[in-house]
């Protein structure tokens, strides 16, 4: 599906579906760099596995479909939902886990709804949560931040890396003290489960805010990476900013009405909603997804703010220490709730119609229906 140019009287649209997917692919990149920097090669081992899963599948099911195979994989999309999948899994992931969670994302999510365009729920963060309730284990452990390792141990490298995704045997030890010392549970998770600390406290002694400066080692540049690629999107006029402006507002409030001032059972202050967890790749490259999203700029607003207070209330209350993909699936439920009440006029009226509103009177002189024939 392409938004094609079009002749009068129609609205001229010079972006296909292809330029748009490669746009959010090269906005991806800040981000990237910094999970390479700081947490290794596993992020970009991840997109590879999920990238050849993902186009596969995509092969597969539009040729049983009897589509044209070509046609359909150079719109980029499943590519994109491939690397947004490899983004959001921890780097050392095992492989299988990747495979799984991309062929379902493709398959069921996307395709079984009818292919892209038709699919109520973001394929991605399906993928993604599917992973995270079928295999809690492998998807709660994320490698420690370079910065916080001891001066006597080494990051894993490249082939390290391959060793541990692949869990190939080899020189480099897999199991034991040696990849103990790589895993850590993420910012998030360590603030959740603060054993009597006050935030002052907790932050000079736990690893990830003692090595870090605003909400732990490594995840912060990685939001703040994400955060520059969105703003290149809202330069590119790629989506608007209603949906990701509202969202992090949306986070912001609610972190400061629920900010005790740091005592033991705080909820953290905004800065750490802000910069750690999957925050600005929610916000800029899964809420302004097209299809899955409210349709108007009202909607959207409205779309963003409710994904974010929804995130912080799982955070805070929920079991769950990082709640994008939770809040989004929860709000693509309601999208269409949102949209039937944030109607855009119909092109070329001034006010919403009564037919786009499906209450259309037959017998409205208005319509200037043509009389029935005796």
């Amino acid at each position: 599906m392409a938004l094609l140019r079009t002749t009068s009287p129609h609205l001229h649209a010079p972006q296909t579906t292809q330029h748009v997917m490669q746009q959010l692919l090269l906005a991806t990149i800040p981000g990237l760099l910094a999970l390479l920097w700081h947490f290794g090669w596993g992020s970009l081992i991840n997109i590879l596995i999920a990238s050849v899963t993902a186009l596969a599948c995509e092969a597969a099911i539009v040729t049983a479909r009897k589509r044209p195979v070509w046609f359909y994989l150079r719109d980029c999309s499943a590519l994109v939902t491939a690397v947004l999948i490899g983004l959001a899994l921890p780097p050392l992931v095992p492989w299988w886990v990747v495979v799984v969670g991309t062929a379902f994302a493709i398959i069921i999510a996307k395709h079984l709804y009818g292919g892209m365009g038709y699919n109520p729920f973001n394929p991605a963060m399906v993928g993604y949560v599917v992973l995270l309730i079928s295999f809690p284990i492998e998807m709660t452990t994320w490698p420690a931040a370079h910065s916080m390792l001891a001066t006597e141990l080494n990051p894993p490298g490249l082939w390290e890396s391959i060793q541990i995704i692949f869990q190939f045997s080899g020189s480099f030890e897999l199991s034991g003290n040696t990849i103990d010392a790589f895993t850590a549970a993420t910012p998030l998770d360590a603030f959740k489960h603060n054993n009597g600390l006050l935030v002052e406290q907790f932050y000079q002694q736990d690893a990830w805010f003692a090595a870090g400066r605003w909400a732990g080692a490594g995840w912060e540049w990685v939001n703040l990476g994400f955060l520059a690629g969105g703003c290149y999107l809202l330069y590119k006029k790629i989506f608007t900013w209603h949906a990701p402006v509202a969202m992090l507002s949306a986070l912001t409030l609610m972190a400061w009405l629920n900010n005790d001032g740091g005592s033991s059972v705080s909820n953290g202050p905004a800065s750490l909603h802000l910069l750690s967890g999957a925050t600005m790749l929610g916000a800029f490259f899964i809420v302004t997804d097209p299809v899955t999203s409210a349709v108007s700029n009202t909607g959207r607003l409205i779309y963003g703010a409710l994904i974010g207070v929804l995130i912080f209330v799982i955070r805070a209350w929920g079991n769950y220490p990082d709640a994008v993909a939770f809040a989004v699936l929860l709000m693509n439920f309601a999208a269409p709730f949102i949209d039937y009440y944030t109607l855009p006029r119909t092109y070329g009226h001034n006010k919403i119609s009564e037919r786009s509103s499906g209450s259309t009177d037959l017998s409205d002189p208005k319509l200037n229906l043509p009389e029935k024939k005796d």
